[in-house]
Formats: structure tokens, sequence, C-alpha cells
């Protein structure tokens, strides 16, 4: 693709990139047929080859309108697209270069803007979301049904964390929603992974990965998150822990960018680049381990999170770990398709998400599964809020 970027966008370290990635594009539109949004909408813009040519004309100085927003804000990031496209386009870091000029330059109205601070201000935070979770199951009876059904779902009391006693120790990505809407996860990945010989150390202070801010086009407050992480997880990386374990693919996918994203950082720089190449999802860990003692039974439908089988590119690993531990896994119509959790997608394009959770849960539901799984806890929350079928993050059906 021919590109004629502006003087100053040229000169940027973005807009270098930007260039590179758009000059990789073919316009073959391959991406299309395994885009969510454009499935529904049947719009050139509203898939990564229309995405692709309004990111072009911002970058080549035209000035974004509110429309052009719209496009980009429908765009799931689930990068069903990069899986498809045989040139290698990086579809979604264009995706966010492209939303963080955008941002800058089109004001959202009032009721927009309220939304995404409240979800910035809210949802990277523990301490901020679990009383809202605790008021929500407070105020069960009195909810709307289909409110009613999207409060995380009360977990049993969590036991006591496994005591360091191996010579061999992770560390833990405490996160922000996950310990305060389903702690029982992290637990769980505690007590496999210390049956199979490994420590997992939760070091304080660690947080929001960043992907909640840098989504939704707040770059520098998502740096700091890392940076924040970064700071927390360098003692225990200096005394030799040997991996950051990740139980959330959705932030799994933006650790393994930290590298990236801090290059230009003077005083983060190396360390982002070690942290991104210490960092694992917890199936990653498993997969190289003896697992021949953990054995369990019965029908599970898996829903391979974007974040996990797009994003990171482990593809078959949580299948092979579960059917080696013994338990039978369901064909999934369209299994590459998002579920339309999305992170904050679910909340800012509601009806959008609600049609694709739709289809998912029908694709889950037909081999009539004992549970269905996943890896991420957006999808865990959203689909678990549209089935009476019990989901789990996949990581608990081992730790039976």
């Amino acid at each position: 693709m021919q590109t004629h970027l502006a003087d100053d966008i040229r000169k940027s370290e973005q807009g270098r990139e930007a260039e590179q990635i758009l000059r990789s594009c073919v316009h073959c539109g391959f991406c299309n047929a395994t885009c969510p949004t454009y499935q529904l909408l049947s719009d050139e813009l509203d898939g990564p080859r229309g995405r692709i040519y309004l990111i072009k004309q911002v970058l080549e100085g035209s000035l974004p309108t509110r429309k052009t927003q719209i496009h980009l804000d429908r765009c799931l990031t689930c990068r069903s697209c990069e899986t498809t496209c045989p040139s290698g386009v990086r579809y979604g870091r264009l995706l966010d270069i492209g939303r963080s000029l955008i941002e800058k330059k089109v004001e959202r109205g009032h009721l927009d803007r309220l939304a995404r601070t409240s979800l910035r201000l809210i949802f990277p935070y523990r301490r901020r979301v679990r009383p809202l979770i605790e008021l929500g199951r407070k105020l069960l009876p009195l909810l709307p049904a289909g409110l009613r059904r999207k409060v995380p779902h009360r977990t049993n009391p969590v036991e006591a964390w496994p005591e360091p006693r191996h010579s061999r120790a992770m560390l833990l990505l405490h996160g922000c929603v996950q310990p305060a809407a389903a702690p029982q996860i992290d637990l769980a990945a505690a007590r496999v992974l210390d049956r199979l010989g490994i420590s997992l150390v939760q070091p304080a202070n660690g947080g929001c990965c960043g992907a909640l801010s840098y989504h939704l086009g707040e770059t520098d407050e998502a740096l700091n998150f890392m940076r924040r992480n970064i700071d927390a997880w360098w003692p225990r990386i200096d005394a030799g822990a040997e991996a950051i374990v990740i139980t959330a693919s959705g932030c799994g996918v933006l650790i393994k960018d930290y590298g990236e994203l801090l290059k230009c950082d003077r005083d983060y720089a190396d360390k982002a680049r070690r942290v991104s190449a210490m960092s694992k999802d917890v199936a990653e860990v498993l997969f190289d381990l003896d697992r021949s003692a953990i054995k369990t039974k019965g029908l599970v439908a898996f829903h391979s999170p974007c974040t996990l089988q797009h994003g990171q590119k482990i593809n078959g690993v949580v299948e092979k770990i579960l059917s080696d531990a013994g338990l039978i896994l369901c064909q999934i119509e369209n299994s590459y398709l998002c579920c339309g959790s999305a992170g904050t997608y679910s909340i800012l394009q509601k009806s959008l998400s609600e049609r694709l959770l739709a289809e998912k849960i029908k694709a889950l539901e037909k081999g009539r599964p004992d549970w269905i799984a996943t890896a991420n806890i957006g999808c865990l929350l959203s689909i678990q809020s549209a089935t009476e079928i019990p989901v789990r993050h996949w990581i608990e059906l081992l730790d039976e």
C-alpha cells in the first residue's frame, strides 16, 4: 500500500511504525472473511481493510470525524484478521496508533466521555471493583433479570495460598478485575503449580496490566500501569524468579508487548524487554511440566479467547492439557470468532456484543457439556451471564 504520511506524523516513532504496517497491506480483503463486525454489519468500514484506509487517511493529514471514530470503536481488537492475513499485517498495533491519534482530534459526547472515564477510574483498581461487586450481590433480588445475570457469581471462600516451598518460583500478575470477581482462579493456578513443584508468588503493589486504558486510547496512563508492575516485579526477578505467570489471556497479550511499548523509555526499556520475555500464560507453563498426576473427567466446551488464539498465538495447548487430564472436549463451530466481551466492548458496544455472545453461546451449548471453560476473565463473566451451564477458568478444572 502506498503512503504519503503528513510530515509531523511521518517523523514520529508512531508514524514510522504505522507507515511500515500500512505498506505491508496488499488490499486483499481476506481479513474481512474472519472479522466478526464485518460479518454482522456487512460494511467495508466495519472490517479491517476499511478501518486501515480510515487510519491511513488520518495519518496522511485528513481530519477525522465522529464517524471515523465510530468505525474504529466498533472494532473488537480480536485480531482474528491477523491470523487470517497472508501478509502479516500488524493490524492490532495500527489500530492502537490510529485510536490514540483520533482520540486527541475528535471530541466525544458527554455521555461517552463519562462512560469511558468511569471505566478507567473503577475497573483497573481492585479496591474499587470489589465493593461494587459485593453491592451487586447484596442487591441481586432487586435487580432486573438482565442485569442480575451480569453480576459475577459468588465464589466459594478462598482457601489459604500455598506456602512457598519449592526451589522453582514464579511470579503472578495479580491484576484488577479478576482477583475481585473470581479470586479462585489464581488460587487454582497456585495449587496446581504447587502440586507440580513450582511456587507461585504474589508480589505486593502489582495491579492492572494497563490494557483497559491502552485500548481506550489513554496511552500515557497505560504506560504508567506498566511501569508500576515492572517496579513491583523487579526485586523478585533479581532474586531469581524464572517467569511471570498470567491467568488472564487479555492481560498476557499486552504484557508480552511491554518491551515494544516501552522501548523509547530510557529508564524502563531494558526491564520491559526482560519482563516480556519472561511472561507466560499459565498454559505455556503447564505444557512443559509432567502432568501425569493430574486426572479428572467430564465433558467440556472450551472457548479459546481471541487474546489467546489470535493475540498470543497459543493454539491447541489448553486443549491438549485438558485432554491429557482425562476431559473430553466438544467440537466448537466457528471457534475463531469472538464472544463479544473484548474488555470494555460489552459495555460500550452493548448491542453488537450481545449479538456476538448469542452466537457464541449457541456454539458452546450445542454439545451439552458439563462445563464451559475459557482462559480470560472477561470472556468468563460475559459467557456466564448468558448460560445456565457452569462457566469456569480451565485451570480450575484441574484443581479438583
